[in-house]
């Protein structure tokens, strides 16, 4: 993405390799494209809101684009002078920002237009997002072969997730996927409150995510399928993810039933929602089995729920996934729990950390 040989980019242009070089990343485009993608770290001030942007688009197509560009026009000085107004007053005269929008045009030109005509040395991203995100692809594609992964595998409520949070607290590498995900990592596993993000949001989060780590030091992350939740894990990480070495956590079953209580103990205040998400699940388990475990959520038997999906659902897909799609399961090192609360989980990523497996 560099100027060719011979010439010079146009002052003001900076190409995607230079994302870092700034003191702010300005994202111009309306709040519904931010919400679904943008470069890390950025701050959304749009040219033009979420209304502003289709009446315009309307004016273009039924009116002309004379009058279009000259009603967004306006619209966009109004705006421009509001976010100086509103949040960049206490910049000084060394700020150096970086402003971009979907292509690299018009938005984000007329930002940059009249914070050099201030005398801040503000700079547009050539290409825009889209460069951007052309760029996170090809590098989602080529850093997962730069580390070495160790791969947490067990079965539901073996608190892996817990586990991977005590490594990282204990300053352990972590690549925590089903939080960069906002998901658990199962047909239960939609959070309270929580939305997911946008493919394209969970992959710009993950690149920033592999970004800080350094490829000298182990990375603990946990067996993930391929979807989570809604989200997809791109193919050059789930496939170096299977071949990492692994290391396996077993824990009594009783150990995961009392985890998954406190883990998932907000189910237990919304019986019908959880009935409704067990009810997905009747093509696969069968009207019977599913009937059985509402029934259980009806009349608030938790433990014998919980007990009853373990065996019946959970433990079944985790013995076909594991052995199917990961190489280093079946040999891996064994780390056994007789307890999941909070010590034992602190003593099993200590046990998990002094290992060296494969």
């Amino acid at each position: 993405m560099n100027a060719p040989s011979g010439q010079r980019k146009p002052a003001g242009l900076a190409s995607v390799e230079h994302l870092h070089d700034f003191d702010d990343i300005i994202d111009t485009r309306s709040p519904a494209e931010f919400a679904l993608d943008h470069v890390p770290g950025a701050i959304n001030c749009p040219a033009l809101d979420d209304a502003q942007r289709a009446e315009i688009g309307t004016l273009y197509k039924q009116v002309s684009p004379f009058v279009a560009k000259r009603r967004g026009a306006a619209l966009v000085a109004i705006n421009i002078g509001r976010h100086l107004l509103e949040r960049f007053q206490d910049k000084g005269p060394d700020w150096r920002p970086l402003i971009y929008c979907w292509r690299g045009g018009k938005r984000s030109g007329a930002f940059v237009t009249v914070f050099r005509q201030i005398g801040w040395d503000a700079h547009q991203l050539e290409g825009g997002y889209k460069a951007y995100r052309r760029e996170a692809l090809a590098r989602l594609a080529a850093l997962p072969a730069r580390f070495d992964f160790r791969v947490l595998s067990g079965p539901t409520g073996s608190a892996k997730s817990r586990v991977l949070e005590a490594l990282a607290a204990a300053g352990e590498q972590v690549l925590d996927l089903e939080a960069l995900a906002a998901h658990k990592g199962s047909v239960l596993g939609r959070q309270p409150g929580v939305e997911q993000p946008s493919q394209k949001l969970f992959e710009s989060r993950l690149l920033r995510a592999l970004d800080r780590l350094d490829p000298a030091r182990p990375v603990y992350a946990e067996a993930e399928s391929r979807r989570i939740g809604m989200i997809t894990v791109p193919e050059p990480l789930i496939e170096r993810l299977r071949a990492a070495a692994c290391i396996r956590i077993e824990a009594s079953a009783q150990a995961r039933t009392e985890f998954l209580l406190r883990d998932y103990d907000y189910m237990t205040r919304d019986a019908e929602g959880l009935i409704e998400r067990l009810e997905r699940l009747i093509e696969l388990r069968g009207r019977d089995t599913v009937g059985a475990w509402c029934a259980l959520a009806r009349d608030g038997q938790w433990p014998a729920l919980v007990a009853a999906l373990l065996e019946q659902h959970y433990d079944p897909l985790y013995r076909r996934s594991q052995n199917g799609n990961y190489q280093g399961h079946h040999d891996a090192p064994v780390v056994a729990a007789d307890s999941l609360d909070d010590a034992g989980i602190v003593r099993l990523a200590q046990r998990i950390a002094a290992l060296n497996p494969g």
